[in-house]
């Protein structure tokens, strides 16, 4: 791909300071499709002086010309949709159905969403003698995932340049093409040089940089917990504001008066989504013990219904997983909740019989776990749920609210008000009733481990501002 072994610095491609690549791998084929390189602190600190002198000027833009400015990005977003659809596939393993009407769609509706806040939010405030005012913090730094590769940077770029904010972006090492793809969209869209700047590379190399450099003045990360807390202490040093959305083990609570076919299947379905590879997705599913063994049944025939393939076919529901650490990772704790005992009702070990290449992990559902398990405890981040009964209600939010995770929550219900009831006990930062339309301007985020901060509509433009209070100004 074009330019992807350069960085975008203060609105140009330029060569890395070190000659050192990193592959790009088609988690379809185990096929190299791209090489980008891998950047050190100096490419951070390039990329960080550009946006400290781009922020002079930014910062003190209009309202208007910022909504102008996102307008025009949208537009950019709708006319690459296609190409969008395409590296997101390749690089990370979405089907193109999916890749096309969720991945890519997802970012056309966070851009109208944060075009309809920044029509609405006010900036400044009136107490008494004081003017109190909402500035951008500065320069920011975003640290984004390979999963949902583009939709998290525009979640993150989009509220960062609405509120005059300046931007230094390491995109996923994994997924990294299309964030290369979107430097060029904002550069058509007349964003000025140095105010989005993108630095590839690692963890270790770029994200600790970014993390621990004193010119930046905020983090905002979307990863696994276990990479935020490292993200977190290396910034405490230089106290600069980190925002993270972190991992998830979300609950879906079936209660007895649910249509229990419909909401199993279309709890299954959702668990696997995106290959099961989305922090929110509901994979622990809750079911009264009276209707535990009808569940089990349910999900089984509707998880075996859902087609793993190849991501080119419009008929595949489930693509490979996005790299083999993932893949390796998945059959590890698959491998384990069948040695703790638990029962796989479909899928196990391994590839489909059919895929002899390829990251791809067959859907499974296990019943007969219990809370102890890791396939009930950790993350697995891919196309694997677990059906588990329970008695009292009560004594299963009370579990639910002390797990380490605490993102999304689910709930089921033929009744809203019970749900509604239900809703209001659970500690998540978004608790989803009988499979509502998906809102893009609530905010997003969790309790717990799952993070801090929010991304998303007026919340998320938050995050990236600053309160002054000037006392005596009036």
């Amino acid at each position: 791909m074009k330019n992807a072994d350069k960085f975008f610095i203060d609105g140009a491609w330029v060569a890395p300071s070190r000659d050192e690549l990193i592959d790009v791998i088609n988690p379809a084929t185990e096929k190299v499709v791209a090489q980008i390189a891998n950047g050190s602190s100096v490419d951070v600190d390039k990329a960080v002086i550009a946006a400290q002198k781009a922020f002079e000027s930014f910062s003190q833009t209009s309202i208007e010309s910022r909504l102008e400015m996102l307008e025009r990005i949208r537009e950019g977003l709708i006319n690459r949709t296609p190409e969008i659809a395409r590296l997101i596939s390749v690089e990370m393993g979405a089907p193109m159905s999916f890749a096309r009407d969720a991945q890519a769609a997802t970012c056309v509706a966070h851009a109208d969403a944060m075009i309809a806040v920044l029509k609405e939010f006010s900036f400044e405030q009136v107490v008494g003698n004081t003017l109190i005012t909402k500035e951008p913090i500065g320069v920011v730094g975003l640290i984004a995932p390979w999963n949902w590769p583009l939709n998290q940077v525009v979640c993150k770029v989009l509220p960062a340049i609405a509120s005059g904010c300046t931007i230094v972006l390491k995109p996923s090492e994994v997924a990294p093409l299309d964030a290369i793809l979107f430097a060029d969209i904002l550069t058509e869209a007349g964003v000025p040089p140095g105010v989005f700047n993108l630095v590839n590379g690692d963890g270790p190399s770029v994200g600790h940089a970014i993390s621990t450099h004193p010119g930046i003045h905020m983090v905002s990360f979307t990863g696994s917990t276990r990479a935020g807390i490292q993200v977190a202490k290396a910034a405490a040093d230089t106290v600069k504001r980190v925002t993270q959305e972190l991992g998830g083990k979300s609950p879906n609570i079936i209660l007895d008066d649910a249509d229990l076919a419909t909401v199993v299947k279309a709890g299954v379905e959702h668990c696997f989504s995106n290959s099961g590879q989305s922090c929110d997705a509901p994979t622990l599913m809750y079911v009264p013990a009276a209707l535990y063994d009808e569940a089990v049944s349910v999900a089984a025939k509707a998880g075996a219904a859902l087609q793993v393939g190849n991501p080119d076919s419009e008929d595949t529901d489930l693509g490979p997983v996005a790299n083999r650490n993932q893949f390796n990772r998945i059959q590890e704790l698959i491998k384990s909740g069948i040695t703790q005992g638990a029962r796989a009702v479909i899928g196990g070990e391994g590839r489909p019989d059919d895929l002899k290449e390829g990251f791809y992990v067959k859907p499974t559902i296990f019943a007969d776990a219990t809370p102890d398990m890791r396939i009930v405890q950790e993350e697995i981040f891919g196309p694997v749920l677990v059906i588990l009964p329970y008695d009292d209600e009560k004594a299963l939010i009370d579990a639910v609210n002390a797990a380490d995770y605490g993102l999304a929550a689910y709930v089921q219900s033929g009744s809203l008000e019970r749900a509604r009831k239900v809703a209001r006990q659970l500690r998540a930062g978004s608790v989803y009733i009988n499979s509502p339309e998906w809102n893009s301007l609530v905010p997003f985020g969790g309790f717990r481990q799952s993070g801090n901060g929010r991304e998303c509509g007026a919340h998320g433009l938050s995050e990236y501002l600053e309160i002054k209070a000037s006392v005596g100004y009036f």
